[in-house]
């Protein structure tokens, strides 16, 4: 997951740590680069893909290096920060969310590390007036006519739209009083983001050593590769996903159920793409042959050891690269075995014309989670049926998946994340201001938002989205065709109007002098 470096460059960090086994001064600032260039070098040895941002913040925030898999850059960049005023870690999470949202959307997850001296500002941009905001807010009782969500009214950053994990550094002694307070209120940034995450804080005093203990920590708890056995028959190799499989932690009113995925994964067997379709999956992980002197430890740390020149891995035969390129050719995918009753499949995947990759995608744990193949305990070869299982049709599909390809034009509207919506939103705005060109696009844009408002009982998008077409008309430019502030009005008065409410009407363009009758 794309990762930002999110680092505190105000006074408080140029304050001078006494060291006394050190000739040298030493700035807490000084302190956090030293500490992430650890961690940039940890992320570089075992997570290769991963994208990094930097972003320092004060009062205001700045993304001095954009996302990149150059670490070097990044490490650069760190050293070139300067101190500028006070604290605002408000100001800098609201930053963070357009960057992401901007760069990589609503859908992909996030790591934000936080690096501080525990200080949570004064005044408005503080973290506790921020919390004290969001709790006041979070409590009143809405009445009918208030459609916005709470926390967004108050400008509060979190929760992230995006799944997000918040790691906080304090680089603080464990006595300081500010520190003391300060963990209280950064726990809670974390709880109401619910993307999980961890308050980091030093183990002794500080100094050099004891701060780059604390940025190992972060990097072997968020950024340890992860390495498994692929078994298929008498084949196997060693393998490495990226980005590394989470837990999948699941409850309910009736269990509580914390499963992890296993470093044996065995293939149980091919199928045709077609039979499996889409199904729904939990993550997505690009499948690596891991480099051929990887070597595990049996040894009480159990940890990874390279031993040989990364520079000999193309050369090596792979069982990855046999199996990538026979489901390539042959239009099938591996069903596997990650876990205790938790299956996945293995397939190709082409990211452009030219380039594929072998990927993973995870199934919910279960037997049963792709329906139309029943409990995966219960498939087997054709081979050990006699007779053919579905008849003599070789034209007969063996599971009921749908094998028509169905047009753009007639998905159904889902609106599961606020993003769908407002997407929707912008594309009819953006139809309207090239009116009258875009007039077919823009009242059928309009038309599948009022139905689906309709059948949700939505009404107040209606009357919310005649507000935002009248605006629209106002900003026109002097430039812009009559017909586009015609439709427009004509638009916003008629999508509030009580026939816009029933599920059969629909909206027409206005017929006008500029209107062609081709």
């Amino acid at each position: 997951m794309p990762t930002i470096i999110l680092l505190d460059v105000s006074l408080s960090m140029s304050r001078i740590v006494p060291m006394p086994e050190s000739t040298e001064e030493y700035q807490r600032r000084h302190l956090a680069v030293h500490g992430l260039n650890s961690l940039l070098d940890y992320i570089a040895q075992n997570n290769k893909l991963e994208f990094c941002s930097l972003v320092v913040f004060s009062s205001l925030w700045e993304q001095t290096v954009a996302f990149t898999r150059d670490i070097e850059s990044v490490k650069t960049a760190l050293t070139k920060v300067e101190e500028y005023d006070k604290t605002n870690v408000m100001s800098a999470l609201a930053g963070v969310n357009s960057l992401v949202v901007d760069e990589w959307g609503a859908s992909t997850p996030c790591q934000i590390i936080l690096v501080t001296d525990g200080c949570t500002g004064y005044g408005a941009g503080s973290v506790q007036h921020g919390i004290q905001e969001f709790a006041t807010f979070d409590s009143r009782v809405v009445g009918k006519d208030e459609h916005i969500s709470l926390h967004r009214r108050t400008d509060f950053p979190l929760p992230f739209p995006f799944p997000s994990k918040i790691q906080i550094v304090c680089l603080a002694n464990q006595n300081d009083p500010l520190l003391v307070t300060a963990i209280p209120q950064y726990q809670k940034l974390i709880d109401i983001n619910g993307g999980g995450g961890e308050v980091y804080t030093v183990e002794g005093n500080l100094s050099l050593k004891s701060v780059q203990q604390t940025f190992m920590k972060v990097a072997e708890d968020n950024f340890k590769a992860f390495h498994g056995q692929l078994h298929c028959g008498q084949l196997e190799c060693r393998v490495q996903l990226f980005p590394p499989p989470d837990s999948y932690i699941r409850n309910d009113n009736y269990q509580y159920q914390d499963t992890k995925i296993s470093n044996e994964m065995e293939i149980c067997g091919f199928i045709d793409i077609a039979d499996v379709s889409s199904p729904p999956v939990i993550s997505r992980h690009l499948v690596l042959p891991a480099p051929i002197g990887l070597k595990e430890n049996n040894k009480s740390d159990d940890k990874d050891v390279i031993d040989v020149d990364e520079a000999d891995d193309g050369k090596a035969p792979s069982f990855t690269v046999l199996l990538h390129g026979s489901l390539k050719v042959e239009g099938m995918v591996a069903i596997a075995r990650v876990g205790d009753k938790w299956y996945g499949m293995l397939y190709s995947f082409a990211d452009s014309k030219k380039k594929s990759n072998l990927m993973l995608s995870i199934f919910e744990p279960g037997l049963d989670a792709i329906p139309w193949l029943g409990k995966f305990t219960h498939l087997a070869p054709i081979s050990d049926f006699s007779d053919p299982p579905y008849g003599e049709d070789d034209n007969k599909t063996p599971f009921p998946v749908r094998q028509e390809r169905r047009s753009y034009a007639t998905n159904s509207t889902v609106w599961i994340r606020a993003t769908g919506l407002q997407a929707d939103v912008q594309k009819i705005l953006r139809h309207g201001r090239k009116l009258p060109e875009k007039q077919q696009h823009f009242y059928k844009e309009l038309n599948r938002l009022r139905r689906m408002a309709v059948s949700l009982g939505f009404m107040e998008l209606l009357d919310a989205m005649g507000s935002l077409l009248e605006r629209e008309c106002t900003l026109l430019p002097g430039s812009a065709h009559p017909d586009a502030a015609l439709q427009l009005s004509h638009a916003a008065s008629v999508i509030r109007s009580e026939t816009s409410k029933e599920i059969g009407s629909n909206i027409t363009p206005l017929r006008t002098n500029f209107t062609s009758d081709d």
